[in-house]
């Protein structure tokens, strides 16, 4: 049995820069985006995760609320495809295809980029300022399974803080949805 090494990046330190191939057949870079965007939202994603699918439409909406402020989300699909195909780049081609995602859909092929982060689970949420520094990590809010009951919307609310320079209440919650797929 293979122990995963534990490597991830506290909220407050850098987030690890990072280049990869996107399904739009660019290399995309986080630096580059950094000095485009005033923040950047890395989720970690999953082709045929439950709980990815109950958050497409709140990510959708969370990128067209804040594009105007000049935030990008990313999508990073970190999940194995050894044993599970279905996670492979043209499954999330298709994937970001038949769910028209508005933001960059990119793939970990070798899962450093998303150990790096510390992603454990699809979706989790990070949130980069435009210095590079991981101001949020987490759940995207406390309600996966009814987007319309009462709620915290940890993410929206940590961009929300992060655009008016006030501090971020929350700064990280524990992930829910399911574990990451890691390869062996």
């Amino acid at each position: 049995m293979t122990t995963l090494e534990k490597v991830y990046t506290p909220v407050g330190s850098y987030a690890p820069d990072f280049e990869l191939p996107g399904i739009d057949n660019q290399v995309h870079h986080l630096s580059r985006y950094l000095q485009s965007f005033r923040a950047v939202g890395v989720i970690s994603l999953g082709n045929y995760c439950p709980y990815v699918s109950l958050y497409l439409d709140r990510l959708k909406n969370l990128q067209a609320e804040f594009a105007k402020d000049c935030f990008t989300l990313i999508g990073l699909n970190g999940s194995d495809v050894n044993g599970h195909p279905m996670e492979s780049f043209e499954n999330m081609k298709t994937f970001a295809q038949n769910h028209q995602l508005n933001f960059p859909y990119l793939w970990d092929s070798t899962q450093d980029v998303s150990r790096s982060f510390g992603a454990i689970k699809t979706p989790m949420a990070f949130l980069i300022d435009k210095n590079g520094i991981l101001r949020y990590k987490g759940q995207i809010d406390n309600h996966p399974q009814d987007a319309l009951s009462l709620r915290e919307d940890y993410f929206r609310n940590a961009i929300a803080c992060l655009f008016k320079n006030q501090a971020i209440n929350l700064p990280e919650t524990e992930p829910v949805g399911t574990s990451l797929i890691w390869r062996n």
